[in-house]
């Protein structure tokens, strides 16, 4: 779980995929497939704290867990708008 951790820091993308293809926890927490690859291809962090939270409680997402969800959302956001403002000053 802690090296999950360390690679999530650098490359959600590359933690997100890995843990696809060695843990059956994305399976668990999405239904159809598409999900999980638009959340690699376009919200890797959040999709990864999302899969890590279904998986650890049982439960699915609940409660408080919603807002390291929506936490890592503004994450992959900001990130996101922050290339098309460094793209606009130049």
């Amino acid at each position: 779980m802690f090296l999950l951790l360390f690679i999530a820091i650098f490359s959600p993308r590359l933690a997100l995929a890995l843990t696809w293809i060695f843990t059956p926890w994305v399976d668990r927490a999405f239904g159809p497939i598409i999900w999980p690859i638009l959340g690699i291809i376009f919200l890797p962090l959040t999709t990864l704290v999302y899969v890590i939270l279904w998986n650890t409680n049982g439960h699915g997402v609940v409660g408080w867990e919603w807002i390291l969800v929506v936490l890592a959302l503004l994450w992959d956001v900001s990130t996101h708008g922050g290339g098309i403002l460094s793209k606009r000053r130049h």
